[in-house]
């Protein structure tokens, strides 16, 4: 089976870029453009050469080095063809599948933080990424959405195979960590993967990657069904997406 080289690191204030290869063909592709230079950077270090991004939403900060690595490298940007993208060359909607060298990328569309916005699940590699619709014990933020939206779009990703890979777009775990105990801090797996955060991020590294499983089992937000969630919400009466959208708007406000 083709292996999948992944490279993440750290852009902005607290953005993740993330290139993915394949050493048959040597492909390269960026999941996002949040900085010119950290991309650049990171294409050295590894001795890439872009030829692809792949682009989650419109957001500036994850389309802002668009145009300039399109001019530098001749990079195809790929993206949500509802969505304003700068420099936009093939634009996919759910559903829809491409090839990146040796493995098949399929568009997940998620709606919710953004109107448009979709992820790239790659099944060969077992690999999402999820942009700022799924993050490690979080979601994205609905600035453009409706919390049905955002819940269905959760609903699409929690369908994945447990072990699939996620990188999303911003380093926000230990923030997310303080909501997920305040909501579900009798979970013994949040209390273990809570000490687990505090050690990696004291030490400066990343929390990142995440899995699907991980998250079904310490996301607030993926665990909307959970009866303990819903008593300490005191909504034990409530349906799974008035659920969600009381964390939402708590996690809004926290």
């Amino acid at each position: 089976m083709a292996h999948l080289e992944i490279e993440q690191f750290y852009c902005r204030e607290d953005n993740f870029g993330v290139l993915i290869h394949d050493p048959e063909t040597g492909l390269t592709a960026a999941i996002d453009a949040p900085e010119e230079l950290a991309i650049r950077s990171a294409l050295a270090r590894r001795g890439w050469k872009l030829d692809f991004i792949f682009t989650t939403h419109h957001h500036f900060d994850h389309v802002a080095a668009n145009e300039a690595l399109k001019h530098l490298f001749g990079a195809r940007i790929t993206g949500p063809s509802s969505e304003k993208i700068p420099a936009l060359d093939h634009g996919v909607k759910d559903g829809d599948r491409f090839s990146f060298g040796s493995f098949e990328v399929q568009v997940i569309a998620t709606p919710g933080h953004t109107a448009g916005e979709v992820c790239y699940y790659l099944p060969q590699a077992r690999v999402v990424f999820t942009g700022d619709t799924l993050f490690a014990l979080g979601c994205g933020r609905l600035f453009e959405g409706t919390p049905a939206d955002m819940f269905a779009s959760l609903q699409k990703l929690a369908l994945l195979p447990v072990d699939t890979q996620v990188y999303c777009g911003h380093e926000y775990t230990l923030s997310n960590l303080r909501f997920a105990l305040d909501v579900d801090g009798n979970n013994p797996a949040l209390k273990e993967r809570g000490r687990e955060i505090e050690r990696l991020r004291a030490e400066g590294l990343p929390t990142l990657p995440t899995t699907i499983g991980l998250e079904m089992a310490t996301n607030p937000f993926l665990r909307v069904h959970d009866a303990a969630i819903a008593r300490r919400l005191n909504m034990e009466n409530a349906d799974p997406l008035q659920i969600f959208t009381e964390l939402r708007k708590r996690k809004d406000h926290f």
